[in-house]
């Protein structure tokens, strides 16, 4: 009993449609939970009508949300160790941006600590983020 022909060679083909399919559903997956991925402490910034600054790389962002808590990107510091953990950070690239965005609700004298605490810490371009204002 033959189970084999003999003319019948291997098959040199690959089948890409299962790869293709597995593919589509990551495609999928992607662009559903993409959006969900928020960066950053959510604050109720005030507006403004000024245009929006471009930006060449992605900048460091310090928040201050509304309860006086501040933020470095997603982290928590203490106002005290600010200086110091911007000051380590910024160590290795003094030309990196930083922004600054504070909830609208902390006082005006409370920002401009934080902003003295960067500015100590070696921050020479520093900026602040606002809202733009929506047109009616």
């Amino acid at each position: 009993m033959k189970l084999f022909e003999e003319d019948q060679g291997f098959m040199a083909e690959i089948n890409v449609t299962p790869l293709v399919d597995v593919m589509l559903v990551l495609l999928i997956i992607f662009m559903i939970t993409a959006p969900m991925l928020t960066y950053g402490v959510k604050v109720n910034l005030p507006t403004t009508t000024a245009k929006p600054m471009p930006v060449k790389k992605e900048p460091l962002v310090i928040t201050v949300n509304s309860k006086g808590e501040v933020f470095i990107d997603r982290y928590k510091v203490s106002l005290k160790d600010l200086g110091k953990k911007m000051a380590s950070i910024i160590k290795s690239n003094l030309k990196r941006k930083v922004l600054l965005q504070a909830d609208k609700k902390v006082a005006y004298g409370y920002v401009m600590e934080v902003m003295g605490r960067l500015k100590a810490a070696g921050i020479e371009d520093l900026g602040l983020v606002t809202r733009p204002e929506e047109k009616k």
